[in-house]
């Protein structure tokens, strides 16, 4: 059965974290380790793919650990192999850069014994059918991917990163808890099929929502969830960086359809218009965030809250549909959702495996502290290129593909009959074309200023291009990002099983249709033609560059000389990307990142340079964490007397407990 196949891999991860806590101290250790995690995960993705192709019956399998008279359930169906399909893709892509990208490893004894166990973690949340094994599993998945982020414990800033990601991934986990015991009920039944069937959830529907979303939404960062993301993805090395931003986020998302679309049953409509705003919100905050951002991974790291907010915006037009009785509609924007959760890890794995290149030559992440890279890192280049236009949402790239479908599904926000949605949902889709916007704004900031230019420090000037093995794999992901926004109907297609088993209806197949035009509604309505646009554009440029090399005149002319806006030769006078993100931080500045500006200007005849300084705040931080954080230390202090008490008083204090809640049980029963 599939499930087992699945079983048995994950276990064989689980095995090779040993292995490598061996190996890691010698030459060859770090290669084996890739190498093998590289062909179990593309066992895992091969095997769920052709699940998924061939329309198998979900397989479930119960093996005799967890809680001792239920034991641990686990089941593969199609929403699972989809989620196994990210999830090991990403992790091949991972292991194979890593094969380059590890030899440069300063901690490989923090790395390797925890990376496998990383990826098993991940498969057993998504295998997971009972509540104790898909926690037991969560826990494993964030512990695992801690002990990465802090693979450089040396740096502060690396300490604090993995210090705020354990408090808010155990605030996830109790959430999580929370969730399960209200939809479990006094029973104690906490497999997901007595779940399904108990129907609980819709007395405590507004309950349930909530804590999901404090949940899923703290590990998948949405806003004002996100503090932890943007410290712990630039900490961990840039490998594991692409998994958790392309890949453990979309467990994340996983855990949110799992128990929205799956166990907790027909939804309102409000549920909708929550899980909407909220994505939207995030959206914008995250892209903003982003544009002021100076260290490339940092930057990556807020766009994944961005994209996560546009899955999110996917996932809430599904709920508000459903609950209006729109089939065709919500199969739309659940396929929607769920293929930007495929092309999000594609194009963010594509970009962290860029930024690594960089770092690893440069030994620097600040934009300041680069530019002119194209001429020194030109392969490098052109797969970041094609990973800036992807997540832009340009076509004909895959971003561009499943943001359509996103807001083709927004058009037929009309036909709600609420209110509530019909303002919401226009609004929304307006928050979405300007993270749109802002995205390839934020995106030619960072290639321009990191590749473009002149170098503007030594260590760019002398950077060379990065192994063969790290650009082999940009180069492929590359391609799956063309492939993929071209033929966007393979992927579709596969999704649309997870689609059927959930909302009992799908989008019709689009491979017997045309094998490549996507119709997501029908052809008279709308349709996107990927290979076409792909034709137009390489044609047109191609006959541009035909007419300007025939055309141009190859005579000698003396003219003035034109200085391109640098009179000066110094790297200083050219485009920073704190100057870029100027104008929107004028904008938004106060609102959003409560913006400070200092200017200091010399005296008349002091030849001193002007200084100017820019203060950037999170209010999410400042409103909610740090409060938080004051009153825990506060409480903490007030506390540590209970440390200091004699005997006497102890069993008093446990006397007194006791009476309490004693006397709090009468009163509830």
């Amino acid at each position: 059965m599939p499930v087992d196949f699945s079983l048995c891999l994950t276990a064989a991860f689980l095995l090779l974290s040993p292995v490598g806590a061996v190996i890691s101290n010698r030459r060859a250790g770090s290669p084996i380790l890739y190498t093998a995690s590289l062909l179990f995960s593309a066992a895992l993705a091969g095997n769920a793919l052709a699940f998924l192709i061939s329309g198998g019956e979900p397989s479930t399998d119960v093996l005799p650990l967890g809680i001792p008279w239920m034991g641990a359930h686990f089941r593969e169906d199609a929403l699972s192999a989809v989620f196994i399909v990210v999830i090991n893709l990403g992790a091949a892509g991972a292991s194979f850069y890593a094969l380059g990208y590890g030899r440069h490893e300063q901690e490989p004894r923090r790395v390797i014994p925890f990376y496998p166990a990383f990826l098993a973690a991940m498969n057993l949340v998504v295998l997971a059918d009972d509540a104790f094994s898909f926690l037991l599993s969560w826990e494993f998945m964030s512990l695992s991917s801690w002990a990465l982020v802090m693979a450089h414990h040396r740096a502060p800033a690396n300490v604090r990163a993995g210090f705020v990601y354990l408090v808010m991934a155990s605030f996830g986990t109790l959430a999580l808890l929370l969730a399960f015991g209200l939809l479990a009920g006094p029973d104690g039944n906490y497999a997901f099929d007595a779940i399904r069937g108990s129907g609980r959830a819709a007395a405590h529907s507004w309950l349930v929502l909530l804590l999901i979303l404090l949940g899923a939404g703290s590990k998948a960062g949405i806003v004002p969830l996100h503090v932890w993301l943007p410290l712990a993805h630039p900490a961990a090395p840039s490998h594991v960086s692409a998994l958790m931003s392309g890949v453990m986020t979309k467990v994340a998302i996983y855990g949110f359809i799992r128990i929205i679309f799956d166990l907790v049953g027909a939804p309102e409509w409000w549920q909708g218009m929550a899980v909407l705003v909220l994505g939207g919100i995030t959206a914008v905050i995250g892209v903003l965030y982003a544009l002021m951002e100076h260290d490339l991974k940092r930057l990556l790291a807020y766009h994944t809250i961005e994209n996560i907010g546009i899955i999110f915006i996917g996932l809430g037009l599904a709920l508000a549909f459903r609950s209006n009785g729109m089939p065709a509609a919500a199969a739309l924007s659940l396929t929607a959702a769920l293929f930007h959760v495929f092309n999000h890890s594609l194009f963010k794995s594509l970009l962290f495996f860029g930024s690594g290149a960089v770092l690893n030559s440069t030994g620097a992440r600040d934009m300041e502290q680069l530019g002119g890279l194209i001429h020194r890192m030109p392969q490098t280049a052109v797969a970041f290129l094609v990973g800036c236009v992807a997540i832009s949402a340009l076509p004909p790239l895959n971003g561009f593909a499943s943001e359509w479908m996103t807001f083709q599904a927004i058009l037929l926000s009309p036909s709600l009959p609420q209110w509530g949605l019909k303002l919401s949902v226009p609004a929304t889709g307006a928050l979405l074309a300007l993270s749109a916007a802002l995205a390839a704004a934020c995106f030619v900031k960072a290639f321009g200023v990191t590749f473009l230019g002149r170098p503007r420090t030594a260590r760019a000037a002398a950077a060379i291009e990065t192994d063969i093995f790290s650009r082999l794999t940009m180069f492929i992901w590359a391609g799956l990002c063309v492939l993929f926004g071209v033929l966007p109907a393979l992927a579709i297609d596969a999704i649309g099983p997870a689609v059927l088993g959930l909302l009992g209806a799908r989008l019709a197949p689009q491979l017997p249709i045309s094998w490549y035009l996507l119709v997501p509604i029908s052809e008279n309505r709308s349709s996107y033609d990927g290979l076409l646009v792909f034709l137009f554009i390489a044609l047109s440029a191609l006959f541009t560059a035909i007419a300007v090399h025939w055309l141009g005149s190859r005579a000698i002319r003396r003219s003035a000389i034109w200085d391109c806006g640098f009179p000066d030769p110094s790297p200083l006078a050219q485009y920073t990307a704190g100057s870029f993100a100027q104008p929107i931080r004028r904008v938004f500045g106060t609102l959003v990142f409560h913006a400070h500006e200092q200017v200091v200007i010399p005296a008349p005849g002091d030849v001193a340079p002007a200084r100017f300084h820019v203060t950037l705040q999170d209010p999410a931080w400042d409103g909610i964490y740090a409060p938080l954080a004051s009153a825990v230390s506060f409480a903490a202090g007030r506390l540590n007397v209970l440390q200091f008490l004699t005997i006497r008083r102890y069993l008093t204090l446990v006397f007194v407990t006791l009476v309490a809640l004693l006397v709090v049980l009468a009163i509830w029963t």
